[in-house]
């Protein structure tokens, strides 16, 4: 796997790629503003650009939209954004937009480089991948209808890891359950939540983000 890292912090951005290149990841080029990264992604076809939101020169939103052209000018490549604290409105707006081949999560929160290692790996896959806190955030959200309530304790554990972008194999093995189990609560809150579940990962994301967002 092919990987570019966009960060304007020196130390963090040669720090990842440290990281990546341990674990056998070929960091083709890291870059420092949105500009240098637009270049980097041009000419190395990455599989996966980890990009910081806030770069030069206003250190405001122009990692983000650099990853927009990217999703415009490379649909192939995957995009993780790396955020110092949770946007809410960012992870709302990029996620509606297009939530397959997209990770969004907290650089205090990446701990762990095999799980991060994994996050790449399934963005590069198609697949979607949220911070747990982005998610909670979301939930904590939730429309003014108060339809949420209808869900069972249980029921709200399996909706935030949907969020999350798990299927529902990985849900079963987060929870402990069984996968008949996690299925059941699946199908339950869909249906309790006039969702269509498509079976596709990023398009159930999709489908709870648009029902919180609602």
């Amino acid at each position: 796997m092919r990987v570019v890292i966009a960060d304007d912090n020196l130390l963090v951005r040669r720090g990842i790629a440290s990281l990546l290149e341990e674990e056998g990841i070929d960091v083709a080029a890291q870059a420092g503003s949105g500009d240098e990264l637009l270049s980097d992604v041009e000419a190395h076809s990455p599989d996966v650009a980890i990009v910081d939101i806030r770069m030069p020169p206003t250190h405001t939103d122009e990692g983000l939209r650099a990853a927009h052209e990217i999703r415009v000018r490379h649909p192939e490549t995957a995009i993780v954004i790396l955020s110092q604290h949770v946007e809410f409105g960012v992870a709302a707006r990029v996620l509606a937009e297009r939530p397959d081949r997209l990770g969004y999560l907290l650089k205090d929160r990446v701990t762990d480089v095999e799980d991060f290692v994994g996050t790449l790996r399934r963005v590069a896959g198609g697949g979607t991948a949220l911070d747990p806190l982005v998610v909670s955030r979301l939930l904590a959200s939730e429309p003014d209808d108060g339809s949420l309530h209808g869900l069972t304790p249980r029921e709200r554990e399996v909706f935030q890891l949907l969020g999350e972008g798990l299927s529902n194999p990985g849900i079963a093995e987060r929870l402990e359950i069984s996968l008949r189990s996690a299925e059941k609560y699946v199908s339950s809150i869909f249906v309790k939540l006039d969702l269509p579940d498509s079976g596709s990962e990023s398009r159930r994301v999709l489908a709870v983000l648009r029902f919180l967002g609602d």
